[in-house]
């Protein structure tokens, strides 16, 4: 489930270690550094007509554009019809595919077990007079309510009871509706899996997460073909202004280069840890798509090239969880996920989410795998008593 490249193999297109490290690079300049440093600027020199690439501060960057051209060749490597816009969040690029895409009148059909942010996105968008529709993401449950729709949106795997659909099943059945697609990839990442791929018009993700993956920078971005939908998109950056600070762009940039080794390590983990969970009396509700016995898996495995750094259970009760997390030593108590360092919490403590009261999201970081299963287990162990 991994993808690298032999010599042999270059010719067909770099591997995807390769491609991360090598990713939206200027062409080499003597005696300038191979990634450029951030560029801080509200505006540019700018004589005569405005017709260069780099005007003011708030529509362009070099430093996003850098990032943004890493980004498109891992989300649609060898396609030159695709563009990417970064934001200054993984909320910012998501509002930006809705409120560009949607007006009022028009319908649009979300998942019901999605990023616990979407309800404060559905009330607003009900507010603009947008109809909104929901269904769980498995099961291609989404299918039933399609009809009349504008925009569907798939979250796949859901965040985070970790859910998979397939995602290629309902492009299909949406843009046959006359609708547009566009996918939360934030769990995947573009190595686990690309949406552009599957058919989707829109690639979305939160660069918080696994992207960037140490922890100290937010980001978010859009990727999708060239055309009328995008420039919707860019204008509607243009006009919001939730743009990147030129430092987070240049960190995120930076950071990409050990994407490829971070997920391997992380997805490699992970499978251990889901595996020492397994059959252990006191978690329940055990989710991780690459466990062959997990309902997600057959769908996963056909459109997932990775499954992900993200493991759910569910303990007995609040305090046992609770008791749990507290006995950890190599797992923050912290939210979010992706990061090099392993995190867990109970998302209950939210109330955003329909899960149990000891419902464990855990995400697994570069910890030895040894170190990290066997923290895990001491944990469950103490937590009993």
């Amino acid at each position: 489930m991994s993808g690298s490249a032999t010599d042999g193999e270059l010719s067909r297109g770099p591997g995807e270690g390769t491609r991360a490290v090598r990713a939206g690079l200027p062409e080499p300049v003597k005696y300038e550094p191979t990634l450029p440093g951030p560029v801080f600027a509200a505006h540019f020199h700018l004589p005569g007509e405005p017709t260069g690439p780099y005007t003011y501060g708030r529509d362009e960057n070099p430093t996003w554009a850098h990032l943004e051209h890493a980004i498109g060749e891992l989300e649609a490597p060898g396609r030159d019809d695709v563009e990417t816009l970064v934001f200054a969040s993984g909320m910012a690029a998501i509002s930006s595919v809705l409120f560009s895409q949607l007006r009022a009148g028009d319908t649009v059909v979300l998942p019901d077990d999605g990023y616990q942010v979407l309800p404060l996105v559905r009330a607003q968008l009900e507010a603009y007079g947008v109809e909104v529709r929901t269904a769980p993401t498995g099961g291609d449950a989404q299918l039933d309510v399609l009809d009349g729709a504008k925009l569907l949106w798939i979250e796949s795997p859901s965040n985070p009871g970790l859910d998979v659909c397939d995602i290629r099943r309902l492009v299909e059945a949406a843009h046959a509706r006359g609708a547009l697609v566009a996918v939360d990839n934030t769990l995947a990442t573009p190595l686990g899996q690309r949406p552009l791929e599957l058919g989707a018009d829109f690639s979305v993700a939160s660069g918080t997460k696994q992207l960037t993956g140490h922890g100290d920078v937010l980001l978010g971005y859009v990727t999708g073909r060239v055309g009328a939908p995008m420039t919707a998109v860019r204008r509607w950056r243009k006009i919001v202004g939730a743009i990147p600070g030129p430092m987070e762009a240049w960190l995120a940039h930076r950071s990409i280069a050990t994407l490829q080794l971070r997920v391997e390590r992380q997805n490699t983990t992970a499978m251990a840890v889901a595996e020492a969970l397994r059959g252990r009396p006191e978690v329940s509700g055990l989710r991780y798509p690459g466990l062959p016995d997990d309902p997600s898996h057959k769908v996963a495995s056909q459109q997932m090239r990775r499954y992900g750094c993200v493991i759910s259970f569910t303990l007995s009760t609040r305090a046992r969880a609770e008791r749990f997390l507290d006995a950890l030593r190599l797992v923050d108590d912290a939210t979010s996920f992706g990061g090099v360092r392993s995190t867990a919490e109970r998302r209950g403590r939210w109330g955003g989410d329909a899960v149990p009261e000891g419902f464990i999201r855990l995400s697994v970081g570069a910890e030895d795998p040894e170190d990290l299963v066997a923290d895990v287990l001491r944990a469950l162990e103490e937590s009993a008593r």
